[in-house]
């Protein structure tokens, strides 16, 4: 089964109706068939950190997104752990000149260690680690 990796860019935008990509990601969606899913506990973190400054009712509906990734059988979630802190870090130490996020660097690290190479996301900083981006 293909597996894609799904940055904080796709939940965002994908929840999101005012979010200028919604319409697009909504779409790409449907094509999602037969597709492993797979983010991190970090990128999920991110996703809710991007929702903190909203209002209560927005922020009510981030968590409940956040639960139904959670309970979605389509949708694989690495944990977070000291390894994978320590593996992001080593990648963020490397790429100093880069403006690289630790949650990209985390997640690129996990995208390695998996064997993903497609993204969800439209983040250039992912081409430069040589992943492919499918929101260009």
């Amino acid at each position: 089964m293909r597996r894609i990796f799904v940055d904080t860019f796709y939940w965002a935008a994908f929840f999101n109706p005012r979010d200028e990509w919604h319409s697009t990601v909504k779409s790409f969606s449907k094509s999602l068939v037969s597709v492993r899913l797979v983010t991190t506990d970090e990128v999920l973190t991110e996703f809710l950190n991007f929702f903190s400054a909203y209002d209560t009712k927005i922020r009510q509906v981030a968590i409940q997104r956040v639960q139904d990734i959670l309970q979605n059988d389509y949708v694989q979630i690495v944990p977070q752990s000291h390894d994978t802190f320590l593996a992001g870090l080593e990648l963020y130490k490397q790429r100093a000149d880069k403006e690289y996020s630790l949650t990209d660097c985390i997640s690129m690290q996990t995208m390695k260690q998996l064997g993903i190479t497609e993204v969800l996301t439209h983040d250039k900083h992912f081409t430069q680690e040589g992943f492919t981006i499918l929101f260009g």
